[in-house]
C-alpha cells in the first residue's frame, strides 16, 4: 500500500513538473502571455472618386488566450495627410478591439486573421471649412507574424478598418511586437 502511494506521489509530482515546464514553454511562445506592439500603416481613405493615401502610427496590447486565439486592443493616430484637389484628408485617430485567429505552427512565420470593431475619425479640410466624420464598423484583415527572437517579432498586415456606402478605410501595416 505504501509503495502504491509513493508511486502515485512520484508520478503526480512528475506530471505536475512536466506541466509546469510545458506551461513555461507555452509562455515563451506567447500562448497565455501578454504582448504589445507598434505599427506604421499606409492607409487608403476612399470617398466617392477621391482616394487619399495617409499614414498612421498605432499601438496594440493583447493576450494570447491560446496558441490559436489572441484578444487585443489597438489605438492610433494620423501622422501623414494627403491633399487632393485642394482638400486635405486625414485619419485623425482610430481605436478598437479585436480577436486574432492564429495558424500556430513550428516555423517562425505565423499567419493570422483579425476580426473586430474599429471607431475611426476622418477629417477633410478645405478653404470652405472642415468636415469631420467619426463612426464605427466591423473590421477584418489578414497578417503574418515573423519571429526574430523568442520575445520579438515583426508583422505585415492588411486591414479593412471601416466601410460604409462609398467611404472605406484600408491599411497595410508594418510593425514590431514584444512578447512578455
Amino acid at each position: 500500500m505504501r509503495t502504491t502511494r509513493s508511486l502515485v506521489l512520484v508520478m503526480t509530482t512528475s506530471l505536475a513538473s512536466v506541466g509546469v515546464a510545458h506551461g513555461q514553454d507555452m509562455y515563451k511562445s506567447a500562448a497565455g502571455g501578454l504582448y504589445t506592439g507598434l505599427n506604421y500603416s499606409f492607409v487608403s481613405l476612399e470617398s466617392g472618386n477621391d482616394d487619399a493615401d495617409v499614414g498612421t502610427l498605432s499601438a496594440k496590447v493583447g493576450v494570447m488566450a491560446t496558441p490559436f486565439l489572441g484578444i487585443e486592443a489597438r489605438g492610433g493616430f494620423g501622422v501623414d495627410d494627403d491633399r487632393i484637389g485642394g482638400v486635405d484628408y486625414a485619419l485623425d485617430n482610430f481605436f478598437g478591439g479585436y480577436a486574432t485567429f492564429n495558424l500556430a505552427n513550428e516555423s517562425p512565420l505565423t499567419p493570422y486573421a483579425v476580426l473586430g470593431f474599429t471607431r475611426v475619425e476622418v477629417e477633410a479640410e478645405s478653404v470652405f471649412g472642415t468636415v469631420t466624420e467619426d463612426d464605427s464598423d466591423v473590421s477584418y484583415g489578414l497578417g503574418l507574424n515573423m519571429a526574430f527572437a523568442p520575445n520579438l517579432s515583426g508583422n505585415l498586415e492588411y486591414m479593412r478598418y471601416y466601410e460604409e456606402g462609398d467611404v472605406s478605410v484600408d491599411g497595410l501595416g508594418l510593425g514590431v511586437q514584444l512578447n512578455f
